[in-house]
């Protein structure tokens, strides 16, 4: 099965821009077969390619005719990401380039 991973953040054009967001998180979160995290600049989702495809079809359709205009930002990667990844960098580890 095709994986797909995609960092999703949403603008909305709006001054009251927490209420959509909020909105847009919580319908994500009830697809049971995707995974998902947020923070506080964006949302990882991961799952089976074209249930996430139409996922995100779906509820950015939604929070559009429900909020109006939202400017969406997404990155998408093939297969499956670690969404609870924790860097070491910083932490005693080479680090490329530096004064070299």
């Amino acid at each position: 099965m095709l994986m797909l991973t995609v960092d999703i953040s949403m603008y909305p054009l709006k001054d009251d821009f927490i209420t959509p967001i909020t909105w847009f998180i919580e319908r994500l979160a009830t697809y049971p077969n995707i995974k998902r995290k947020t923070n506080a600049l964006a949302t990882q989702i991961c799952g089976p390619h074209d249930e996430v495809m139409a996922m995100l079809s779906k509820e950015m359709k939604a929070a559009h005719e429900h909020f109006g205009q939202a400017v969406f930002v997404c990155k998408f990667l093939p297969g499956e990401r670690e969404l609870d990844y924790q860097d070491h960098f910083g932490k005693g580890g080479h680090t490329a380039g530096a004064n070299e």
